[in-house]
């Protein structure tokens, strides 16, 4: 323990001491009765007392160090995925990880994991996960143990995934050794399967669409693989290929006919070789919606800027929109009914004349503004936001998405990232959204947020309005594949709100929707429901029923929740397989009726690898000064943990400050201080 003065001087202690002396000296420099010991004693107690009021007073600051010692964390993560039970190879022995606790004995702390494409508490060997993410659950080890003793990490895998990025590159940020448990088998058997299947999500009436196919074959040269194609059950393509190695790979392009409107599922199927391994990995499903036509969307805007592209490019990932870009001046070579929505970018004052025919044309307009944009013009031409705001200064504002939204439905995961994107730019002022607008992101500045919308939605006359504040969607667009290596939030985002700014364009009195086309297996299944009156204003008083049918014929029945003034439902999860659906709804005496389709596609991502990558494992471990070791080396971990010199108990040095006037034993003196001086001047007859 010691003293620290901080912001105060420490000539202050020979001032108190000063303080004290010259205290007692006033009080006893003419004693009546008291003899020269008993003067000198109550001298000195006043002198202490008073002094150590003087401190008090000026409260320095006392430090007292603790030491706090942490034994080595041994983190072990373990493999849970189907691929460690499909493709076997020596197993791990049971409570390995129990006996390993019992082997390092009271000087470690070990803590167990599991994973699969998420990262759970304790082992586990049911082998169900149906995606593995190596990368994603050393990242979250990494962070929920930061600025701890790691002695060690565990991995336990056969070294296959198919989520996230190379585990290589995340294995570099944990600063301690690897050591890693060489699951599964890297010796290459007898084995047919569809390593991918490209195609477009989308085609068109009548239209040829291609697709490409990926078959692979291993140990089985000389053999013939007899690929066929199905849809919806029937046959539309078949074809003989000879294999001609002993690890075979072959793209296979095929050219496929939309002949039907709707969803249509097709299946690539190998027929199975004698005596090969894995059957499942052999058949791969794929879903192609075919659209009659597309919707076109007109984007206006005054000049170049890298947002027209940004919003193009996200529009255009849902095949059913077409996106045409126009500056203003060409407004005149537009034909504007032909045209279900317009977009239009930050315009000035004189442009919002020259587009009167758009806004004439009652088609929903989704308005973006920025630096660039006349903020009068921008109020006068819509009512859902209104900007108080000098467009000379600017601002950077973060997204944050409002929980409250339910006029659409954004994924958890978009959602998510969304919030981390970089800033948009804004011009600098306030922004008020009108009551009964419906608003999905709000600003926040730095990190502060505020009320101000982002991205708001209204109704105007039957005309439904949307309202982005802010420019620099590029900043979004770069930032999203720069960190998760695709456009899905961006493409989710648009895609939704086009959607839904179009959605009673046809005029359809009732609506049941789903929030995509095809769910993976495990996944909730989100359906929408709009319901309009004979003002084509949505309502919600009238209750939603839904059926869900299966192939087999097995029937889901739901009651669709009230939401905002639409409905919304999640059904949870649902078996595998495709369903029809069928909704009703009664508004008065009108009884309105929707059908349509989805499915859920099983996941069968494990299978498509068989051999384990044990090098890849070798690599991490040797990278972290660990080592990689079989299922049968078990026994030798923890002797390598122990004999791992980097591998120790480290004591972290607590500092803790408090003022002197916190401490309870200074007043406990004081109080014995004074009261032996009252004792002596009482004895004294003094008092």
């Amino acid at each position: 323990m010691s003293v620290t003065w901080g912001s105060v001087s420490g000539w202050w202690v020979p001032a108190c001491f000063v303080l004290g002396l010259a205290y007692a000296w006033l009080m006893y420099r003419q004693p009546v009765q008291l003899g020269k010991a008993a003067r000198y004693g109550l001298f000195a107690l006043r002198a202490v007392v008073v002094t150590l009021l003087g401190l008090l007073l000026v409260s320095p600051l006392i430090k007292s160090v603790s030491y706090q010692p942490q034994k080595p964390l041994i983190l072990i993560a373990q493999d849970n995925s189907e691929s460690v039970k499909l493709f076997p190879g020596a197993s791990l022995p049971n409570n390995w990880g129990d006996a390993l606790k019992q082997q390092l004995g009271d000087g470690y702390e070990v803590h167990e994991y599991n994973f699969d494409k998420a990262l759970h508490n304790g082992l586990s060997n049911t082998f169900n996960g149906k995606q593995t993410d190596i990368s994603s659950a050393l990242q979250q080890l990494n962070t929920r143990f930061v600025n701890q003793n790691i002695g060690a990490l565990i991995l336990a895998t056969d070294g296959l995934y198919n989520l996230g990025a190379d585990p290589q590159y995340e294995a570099r940020n944990i600063k301690t050794s690897i050591y890693t448990i060489a699951l599964g088998d890297t010796t290459p058997r007898r084995d047919l399967l569809i390593g991918n299947v490209s195609y477009n999500k989308t085609a068109y009436l009548g239209n040829d669409f291609e697709v490409e196919i990926l078959a692979e074959a291993y140990q089985s040269n000389g053999d013939n693989m007899q690929l066929t194609v199905t849809e919806d059950g029937r046959q539309v393509h078949s074809e003989s290929i000879r294999i001609t190695s002993p690890a075979f790979k072959k793209v296979i392009p095929l050219k496929l006919n939309a002949d039907k409107k709707g969803v249509r599922k097709f299946t690539v199927s190998l027929a199975p070789l004698k005596n090969e391994l894995s059957v499942q990995n052999n058949t791969e499903t794929f879903y192609v919606e075919v659209l009659d036509a597309r919707q076109k969307i007109l984007l206006l805007y005054d000049g170049p800027h890298p947002d027209i592209s940004a919003i193009k490019q996200s529009v255009e990932s849902n095949k059913n929109f077409e996106v045409k870009t126009s500056l203003v001046a060409d407004i005149g070579t537009l034909i504007t009914g032909d045209y279900s929505m317009a977009i239009l970018y930050q315009l000035s004052a004189g442009s919002y004349t020259k587009v009167q025919p758009v806004l004439a044309a009652k088609i929903p307009l989704w308005f973006i503004g920025g630096t660039q944009a006349d903020v009068t013009a921008f109020n006068r031409a819509q009512k859902v936001v209104q900007a108080s705001a000098n467009r000379d200064d600017t601002q950077e504002v973060f997204a944050q998405p409002q929980p409250s939204f339910t006029a659409f439905t954004l994924s958890d995961s978009t959602q998510q990232k969304i919030a981390k994107l970089p800033p948009l730019l804004a011009a600098y002022g306030t922004y008020s959204a009108q009551p009964n607008a419906s608003v999905l992101l709000r600003q926040k500045i730095g990190n502060v947020p505020t009320t101000y919308p982002l991205l708001a939605f209204g109704d105007e006359g039957g005309r439904r309005i949307g309202v982005l504040t802010a420019e620099g969607i590029w900043r979004w667009q770069l930032a999203e594949y720069r960190e998760y290596g695709n456009h899905s939030a961006m493409e989710e985002l648009f895609g939704q709100c086009v959607q839904y700014l179009t959605a009673n364009a046809n005029r359809e009195r009732f609506r049941v929707y789903p929030a995509k086309n095809v769910f993976d297996e495990g996944e909730n299944v989100l359906l929408n429901a709009e319901l309009y009156n004979d003002a084509l204003e949505l309502v919600n008083t009238p209750d939603v029923r839904i059926a869900l049918k299966n192939s087999n014929g097995k029937s889901y029945s739901f009651l669709f929740t009230r939401s905002g003034q639409s409905y919304q439902l999640n059904a949870g999860t649902l078996p595998v397989g495709e369903y029809s659906y069928s909704a009703t709804a009664k508004n008065g005496k009108q009884q309105y009726t929707a059908n349509g389709q989805l499915t859920v596609k099983q996941l069968n991502l494990e299978a498509r690898q068989s051999t384990a990558n044990h090098r890849l494992l070798k690599t991490m471990a040797e990278r972290s000064g660990g080592q990689m070791l079989l299922p049968a080396q078990i026994g030798k971990l923890a002797e390598l943990i122990r004999k791992n010199e980097n591998i120790k108990t480290v004591s972290y040095e607590d500092k803790h400050y408090s003022d002197m006037i916190s401490l309870k034993w200074i007043f406990a003196l004081l109080v014995v201080l004074l009261s032996a001086e009252w004792f002596l001047r009482k004895r004294e007859g003094e008092v």
